[in-house]
């Protein structure tokens, strides 16, 4: 990337891990909350780094930046969170330039999610690019690229059946309740947790089940109270779950806690529970699997889980990359330009050193010089000087490389170095 003057590293990398090699134990030593990511992108630009995002995802946790090495970034991930390098290397990818803009398209217009299609992915990209711009740690390079995912995701969305029918893990949570807990209609489901996940798990449950009985509780009241508003549905007291999940035939914990807030202390119960944790890191003791009648299924088991739906879906892939390559050769397209961007600039400065100089020497010389006419006609021609150059090393045709070394040559420019 040292030819196109975006940075002053080198290199553009992400590394990172997800839920093809990173089970959801490994995945929760490494996942990051609001104050990790604020703390890395702090430390980021006290080491020099000048670009970088971070996304993490119940699925995944990834640093997408410039370094010089790509440990500077490794070393960020593991310094705020509980992971290990070791533990890190064990699982983890790194990608490089081509490949890391390559994977950033994949993982942004959900090609790469662990539900074939799910587009919660680009919310959290774009909120990702306003965090980092926001602590000014956000180049042009950074931006265009998460606008260019932006345009691929909208696009394929529109334009394929990727998306068809419900993709996240809130609707194969449902999905799973429906094809295991019978008459569900009739049950008491309690949803403890009301964070996007929790939010989404209640539209699905709602819309699907038919339940009434179904009840919220979150260690915030009033968050919980203003989605039961919403659907007409009972919110209970944190103090109340020990006795909510006694009365309970299903509880979905979704509370994105940092350690687990269901454990087996919590349990007593002589009718089967069903518990879905949909949280990373889990949510859900180990040991509650000791108990009778208790089934414990975590996201990794739903995200697994292949229907028609997601094999219909898997026919528009070809499609989708279609679209990814068409809009990534626009960024790419617009990334050479930045190779020749100096060059030109540095022409368009010699050409207006040698403008004031012929038009000082005319000044002196003729009596009735119009020096402000002059001077305009002088820079409407040095554009379109400047323009002709711009538009032949556009050319695919041409070798750039060597135009733009010729026309340093000829006309002894000095380019500005960061």
């Amino acid at each position: 990337m040292k030819d196109y003057h975006i940075s002053k590293h080198n290199s553009f990398y992400t590394i990172g891990l997800n839920y093809k090699k990173a089970d959801a134990e490994v995945r929760g030593k490494f996942s990051l909350d609001e104050n990790a990511i604020e703390r890395i992108l702090e430390q980021a630009k006290l080491i020099g780094l000048d670009g970088l995002l971070v996304t993490s995802t119940c699925n995944r946790t990834e640093l997408h930046g410039f370094a010089q090495h790509p440990y500077q970034l490794i070393k960020l991930l593991c310094d705020n969170t509980h992971g290990t390098v070791e533990e890190f290397q064990e699982v983890a990818y790194v990608y490089k330039n081509n490949d890391s803009i390559n994977h950033l398209f994949r993982m942004g217009t959900g090609l790469d999610s662990q539900i074939l299609g799910d587009f919660e992915i680009i919310s959290q990209l774009r909120q990702s690019f306003n965090r980092s711009k926001k602590q000014q740690i956000a180049n042009p390079f950074l931006e265009r690229l998460c606008n260019s995912v932006i345009q691929a995701s909208k696009r394929i969305k529109n334009e394929t059946d990727i998306s068809s029918g419900a993709t996240s893990v809130a609707f194969a949570s449902v999905q799973y309740i429906i094809n295991n807990i019978p008459d569900i209609s009739e049950k008491n489901i309690l949803l403890f947790g009301t964070g996007k996940i929790g939010r989404n798990t209640c539209e699905n449950l709602i819309k699907h089940t038919k339940n009434s009985h179904i009840t919220l509780i979150n260690r915030t009241k009033d968050k919980a109270e203003r989605i039961a508003g919403k659907f007409n549905l009972v919110v209970k007291n944190y103090g109340d779950l020990q006795t909510e999940i006694r009365n309970t035939d299903v509880l979905i914990v979704a509370t994105g806690a940092h350690s687990p807030t269901i454990s087996k202390e919590l349990i007593y119960t002589k009718k089967p529970l069903l518990i879905l944790d949909l949280s990373i890191p889990k949510n859900v003791s180990d040991n509650v699997t000791d108990l009778e009648n208790v089934t414990v299924i975590h996201l990794d088991h739903l995200s697994q889980m292949t229907d028609d739906t997601l094999e219909k879906r898997k026919e528009s892939v070809p499609q989708a990359e279609a679209i990814i390559e068409e809009v990534k050769d626009e960024f790419i397209k617009w990334l050479e330009t930045r190779k020749f961007a100096p060059v030109i600039k540095a022409l368009k400065k010699k050409l207006k050193t040698m403008k004031d100089e012929e038009l000082d020497f005319q000044s002196k010389k003729l009596v009735d010089f119009n020096s402000v006419q002059a001077d305009i006609i002088s820079e409407r021609i040095i554009q379109k000087i400047t323009k002709q150059f711009a538009n032949h090393l556009k050319d695919t045709e041409i070798d750039s490389d060597t135009s733009l070394e010729l026309i340093q040559r000829v006309f002894q420019l000095e380019l500005e170095t960061k």
